[in-house]
């Protein structure tokens, strides 16, 4: 089934379309381009563009503050601004704990915190994988012993993504460990300005600090800062993954890769010829060109329903999956288009603020980004796991 857009849908996506022409900071937007990776200023100088035009958290309801659209709405907001190289933006926030907040938190916290996401005031990072506990959530080691009016914290949390810029952190510890696993766990609002939390980074294979590792030594956490009851932590962690999972296909971003891609492989030749003109390049190109085709129907008929009053299943599990390896199959032909020039590392430029001309830039960027989509597999909850789901929900196996 396919979705056809109504007029109004058409003129949101214009309005959209003429936002970001006006507003997207053309140094920002050429970071994005060039594959460089974005510093925290960036993030907020962006995300500060968008509160103010009242679309930083475009899956809020309207008595949130948020802008009210639907899921089709949201679709044309994150295809176009792929489309026009804007930064995405920091979930963890808006797009994560703002949803468990609104649902199982209380008032008090409600009026607190949202706005604050709102207004960009708080960083928030995700507490949720440990070394021992990542695609078993719910075997999570990290204690929370209630003492008075405060939990006392100690564990280990890590893929803390962008925690060293962080100032709050969302948090799954286990508060009965008599319990059976997910009937143990509670959730945990943690100022990362308290005594005893340990920041470490990880550098990852393209050389960036993206993620980290968090210690939490003796941490002390109001009772107040729990959201739910106690124990009701495993309910808010699996509310809090469909939302992460929402857009995890990556549509916008994997149309953006193909069209580089296209345009690297029409100028760049092999004895004469565009890789393009080459058959075993271009079977490639096509095959990756028609799966993305494929993937976006999908997409676009969980949305049709998701418009109509559907919930989605087991397709957002497909979705994941097959977006995912669609993304790193298109770096990986990136890489292979432009062969040896794709090996140079220039950490200056990725990282910094160094120049180098498009053609070195675009080389730059695609070892590095190649290796960076390695995560996108994993994250979010594994393929593996995803698959699983699918055979159990789709295939009832």
């Amino acid at each position: 089934m396919n979705l056809t857009f109504s007029h109004e849908e058409q003129a949101f996506r214009a309005q959209v379309r003429r936002f970001l022409a006006d507003a997207l900071p053309g140094d920002i937007r050429k970071r994005v381009r060039l594959g460089r990776h974005l510093r925290a200023d960036d993030h907020l100088r962006w995300q500060n563009i968008l509160s103010a035009q009242g679309w930083l958290a475009a899956n809020w309801p309207t008595e949130h503050g948020g802008p009210g659209w639907g899921p089709v709405e949201r679709h044309i907001f994150d295809e176009e601004c792929a489309a026009a190289h804007a930064p995405t933006v920091v979930p963890f926030g808006v797009n994560m704990v703002a949803p468990v907040i609104m649902k199982f938190g209380s008032p008090e916290q409600q009026q607190h915190y949202l706005p604050r996401i709102l207004n960009n005031q708080d960083w928030w990072c995700q507490g949720y994988s440990e070394p021992g506990a990542g695609s078993d959530l719910a075997g999570l080691n990290t204690r929370a012993v209630h003492e008075g009016d405060h939990y006392i914290v100690n564990g280990q949390k890590t893929w803390t993504t962008l925690g060293q810029h962080a100032n709050m952190l969302f948090c799954l510890v286990r508060t009965n460990p008599d319990a059976k696993k997910q009937a143990g766990i509670s959730f945990l609002l943690i100022d990362m300005q308290s005594p005893g939390i340990t920041v470490r980074p990880i550098i990852t294979l393209d050389g960036a600090h993206e993620v980290n590792e968090v210690f939490l030594d003796n941490v002390r956490v109001p009772v107040e800062n729990r959201v739910g009851e106690e124990g009701q932590g495993w309910t808010c962690a699996k509310f809090l993954l469909t939302h992460e999972r929402t857009g995890i296909a990556g549509l916008g971003h994997a149309k953006q890769a193909l069209l580089h891609l296209k345009s690297l492989a029409s100028r760049i030749e092999h004895r004469g010829k565009p890789l393009l003109a080459l058959p075993s390049f271009r079977l490639r190109v096509v095959k990756a060109e028609l799966e993305l085709m494929a993937l976006e129907v999908t997409n676009l008929r969980v949305i049709a329903a998701a418009r109509d009053g559907g919930a989605p299943g087991a397709e957002s599990s497909l979705l994941k999956v097959r977006g995912s390896e669609l993304r790193q199959e298109l770096s990986e032909l990136t890489r292979r288009a432009l062969g040896p020039a794709a090996l140079p590392f220039f950490p200056d430029f990725l990282h910094g603020d160094a120049s180098l001309d498009d053609v070195h830039a675009q080389s730059a960027s695609a070892s590095a980004q190649y290796f960076n989509r390695r995560k996108l597999s994993i994250y979010g909850g594994a393929n593996e796991i995803q698959k699983s789901i699918v055979a159990k929900t789709i295939l009832e196996m």
